[in-house]
């Protein structure tokens, strides 16, 4: 994922949102670390990322999100505030695992 050093810099200031890793993991996958902020960001956190990265790469990150990286309600919102979907459709379904044997 190619970032602005702007994008990068602000990325870098929120790399508390995956606490379980370091700032330099967390930020060798951006989209990770974006979709962890979309998923459970503060507003002011999430609008400012809006602003910051826009709405084009968001959209991006939400069209190839692995499993697991957001949760049910996250996902119907920012696929409505990101005009995925329209607002009377459904959102896509969201990404799964599937665990065959």
């Amino acid at each position: 994922m190619d970032l602005t050093v702007e994008q990068r810099s602000f990325l870098s200031r929120l790399t508390y949102y995956i606490w379980w890793q370091s700032a330099e993991e967390s930020l060798a996958r951006p989209e990770r670390l974006i979709a962890q902020i979309m998923d459970i960001g503060d507003w002011d956190d999430e609008r400012n990322l809006e602003i910051t990265l826009g709405a084009e790469l968001l959209r991006d990150v939400l069209t190839h999100a692995e499993p697991g990286w957001f949760r049910p309600k996250s996902w119907s919102f920012w696929n409505y505030r990101l005009k995925v979907v329209l607002f009377d459709a459904e959102p896509p379904e969201m990404p799964y695992r599937s665990l065959s044997a």
